[in-house]
């Protein structure tokens, strides 16, 4: 047998990297491809607007809000649950009326076949007679014809029934994590800004904005950070590894602190890249069939 390199063609197995080279020429197949920094939310971003904080707020979750973002999102909650409720409230209306309604009618009926049966309160000799004469009335007599649905007039098509709407709920829940969210549970925090009398651009476009107010490291999203809740300082998980679980003294104002005191602040991401932990982007494409 003859030896082959890579684009065997006598060989009966059609092997992966004629597969892989073939769907790579041809357009078929998946892409996979590692997400850029672009493609990642910042970590002093908002999780809403994707833009930097003016006014920053965290959640119990540590997760990162603008302060006029988050309101506006709780209160078009609110808002949506006060339509849905009326909506709600006028389908309970409508249906208790079509009750009545129909006990109405159903009340209507009973009346008109007691009214019916009084009527036709006759001798036995007459009742016998009516009898032979009704036997040779067809069931079309008196205009009672069969009813049948007809799909061509408008007034006999089938009506679809409307949609029964469930209570909404009351609740407002994050809209990252999914968890219960309340307004009173947003903590507002302050970044500490990098202060270099060189550096005259705006805060904005520079690359390293924020720093840990107790060790001056550079926060960025590689770098983990946390939150204390009593002042709302940004530090570095390091800083809080190794100086203040030492004694739980913040340094900063020499108070007491304790575990509940720390929020862990979670880190930039977006819908298919959350938290750094799944960086790889997929295109879906036909596949190849061997």
């Amino acid at each position: 047998m003859t030896r082959h390199a890579r684009n065997c063609t006598a060989g009966a197995v059609y092997t992966y990297h004629e597969k892989k080279r073939d769907a790579a020429e041809s357009g078929y197949g998946t892409n996979s491809h590692r997400i850029g920094k672009d493609s990642i939310k910042g970590f002093d971003c908002c999780s809403l607007t994707l833009q930097p904080c003016r006014h920053p707020m965290i959640t119990k979750d540590g997760y990162l809000f603008d302060k006029e973002a988050i309101i506006e999102y709780i209160l078009t909650k609110k808002r949506e649950y006060a339509r849905k409720m009326k909506e709600y409230e006028n389908q309970k209306q409508r249906e208790q009326e079509e009750d009545n309604d129909k006990t109405a009618i159903e009340d209507l009926k009973k009346l008109e076949k007691f009214y019916k049966i009084e009527k036709n309160i006759v001798s036995p000799s007459s009742s016998k007679s009516m009898n032979n004469d009704d036997s040779s009335i067809s069931n079309m007599a008196n205009g009672k014809n069969k009813s049948l649905p007809s799909f061509w007039i408008p007034s006999k098509t089938p009506q679809a029934k409307a949609l029964a709407l469930n209570k909404p709920d009351k609740t407002i829940y994050c809209p990252v994590s999914g968890k219960v969210l309340k307004s009173k549970d947003l903590i507002p925090i302050k970044f500490t800004e990098v202060k270099d009398p060189d550096d005259k651009k705006s805060l904005i476009v520079k690359e390293a904005r924020y720093m840990c107010p107790i060790t001056h490291d550079i926060l960025s999203n590689s770098v983990p950070c946390a939150v204390i809740k009593t002042t709302g300082d940004v530090i570095t998980v390091e800083c809080l590894e190794k100086i203040i679980k030492k004694d739980w003294i913040n340094p900063l104002d020499s108070k007491k602190l304790t575990e509940n005191d720390i929020i862990i602040l979670q880190r930039g991401g977006t819908g298919y890249a959350a938290v750094n932990e799944n960086l790889e982007g997929k295109h879906e494409r036909p596949v190849l069939q061997a």
